[in-house]
């Protein structure tokens, strides 16, 4: 079998953001009868975002590889989470798929799969590591990362992701107690994240990094662009949206959806430049005017991710964001906390809440920030 590296704290059962979401979903279902017409139209963009690394417990892995897995047995695995793949493209470090909602990428020993809509990537656990003990020659799940922002719409969710408690209850499933939190405001905008808590496994020396801007109530005039009616192609998207200028030195693929929604991952060009890990970025757009929302992510290593920031910001223009930055001790990011510490606007985006977990390993800043002019 995988195994785990895990100790035996449990977490607690009333973990507080189970009731605050419960509470959210009641509201919402409360609204249910009176809003079904639009629920018939409703798509969650807001995506739910599973790492997990795997590691030898012998040691030896340079034999092993998460990329033997055959893209058909993939395939299968992405129909349980009711998904599947669009388009992909690699270089020699990440493989990189786009999928009907949002993206997987594999790479060496880790495993992305960030999936939006009413997609139950949880239950995919089970036949991953399956695949990964028949192809892949690992045996130990080294570290586990799921993530993602509040719903707007939590009662459409699919078990077990209608509540964060549900989640975290399947993880622990498989993966034993680790560790679960609630970034943000719990009843307004927040963020959840489960993590291994393993204080007896050695700690990483590898560095590594992400960064996620999460966007909501979008720029209407920007949001047109992912328009089939207004955009015939990919290409002529991201070229008139400008998220071209936003990821250079990157081999591209995007897909526009019909009749509309735009996803969009980039791997380096130049393999020989990538840090070893798989850099990546990946966009993903949701851009009826109703429930907007656009995510960006990269684990490009960087000192500052400031201009990066800003960059995006005036590209998709949103109303309001979630921006958390995760970095190794050992990476070149880590200044970027204490360098987000001290960012209290972006522009006319103003910070409203600001929070900072550390790890064994690793520390993650997660800030909120509302735009203060029209």
């Amino acid at each position: 079998e995988i195994k785990c590296k895990l100790n035996n704290e449990l977490l607690e059962d009333d973990h507080p953001s189970n009731t605050i979401e419960q509470s959210q979903q009641q509201t919402s279902n409360s609204k249910t009868n009176q809003d079904s017409g639009k629920a018939a139209n409703f798509f969650e963009g807001v995506e739910k975002l599973l790492e997990v690394w795997f590691t030898c417990a012998g040691g030896g892995t340079d034999a092993s590889d998460l990329r033997n897995i055959p893209r058909s047995s993939l395939v299968s695995m992405l129909s349980i989470v009711n998904c599947s793949i669009v388009s992909s493209t690699h270089n020699c470090q990440v493989d990189a798929y786009v999928l009907s909602e949002s993206s997987m990428f594999v790479s060496k020993r880790r495993f992305i799969l960030k999936t939006c809509g009413t997609t139950t990537p949880l239950d995919c656990i089970e036949e991953l590591t399956k695949l990964v003990k028949e192809y892949a020659g690992f045996n130990t799940v080294e570290e586990i990362f799921y993530s993602r922002k509040n719903f707007q719409r939590p009662e459409l969710q699919k078990h077990p992701h209608g509540n964060f408690e549900q989640e975290v209850k399947i993880l622990e499933k498989y993966f034993g107690a680790g560790a679960a939190y609630c970034m943000g405001s719990l009843n307004k905008d927040c963020w959840y994240m489960y993590t291994m808590k393993d204080f007896s496994r050695k700690m990483t020396s590898e560095p590594d990094q992400t960064i996620e801007i999460l966007m909501s109530e979008l720029d209407p005039e920007i949001m047109q662009i992912f328009h089939r009616e207004n955009s015939s192609t990919a290409q002529e998207a991201r070229e008139r949206s400008g998220i071209d200028q936003l990821v250079p030195n990157m081999k591209i693929d995007d897909y526009l959806f019909s009749p509309c929604g735009y996803s969009m991952n980039g791997v380096l060009l130049n393999d020989c430049d990538d840090y070893g890990l798989g850099e990546y970025v990946t966009i993903h757009i949701t851009p009826e005017q109703q429930f907007s929302y656009v995510s960006f992510e990269s684990n490009i290593p960087a000192t500052s991710y400031l201009n990066i920031v800003t960059n995006v910001l005036n590209t998709f223009n949103p109303g309001k964001f979630i921006l958390t930055i995760f970095a190794t001790k050992t990476s070149v990011a880590a200044p970027s906390h204490k360098e987000l510490k001290m960012s209290t606007s972006f522009a006319d985006w103003v910070r409203n809440d600001i929070q900072c977990a550390s790890f064994q390993d690793c520390d993650l800043t997660y800030a909120h920030f509302a735009r203060t002019t029209p």
